[in-house]
């Protein structure tokens, strides 16, 4: 997709694409873990941004399943 914001708007594609995710992620269009994705931020950061913000956390099974896999990973389950 191919977005085009104009220069007076005096925004960084980063933080366009920052503030696209966060939209989506508080409309509950994407999840956590893809908004963190689709922003270039660990979810980590991405949640720490959501809480600056007053965005409140929604942990869905698409987050559940993740964390589940990086816990498998790092040997803890």
């Amino acid at each position: 997709m191919y977005l085009e914001i104009p220069g007076d708007l005096g925004l960084t594609e980063e933080q366009a694409r920052l503030d696209f995710a966060v939209g989506l992620y508080s409309s509950r269009a994407v999840s956590l873990a893809r908004a963190a994705r689709m922003a270039g931020r660990s979810r980590i950061d991405f949640q720490r941004i959501l809480a600056e913000r007053g965005i409140p956390l929604a942990y869905d099974a698409e987050d559940l399943e993740d964390d589940i896999a990086t816990l498998k990973r790092l040997g803890q389950l």
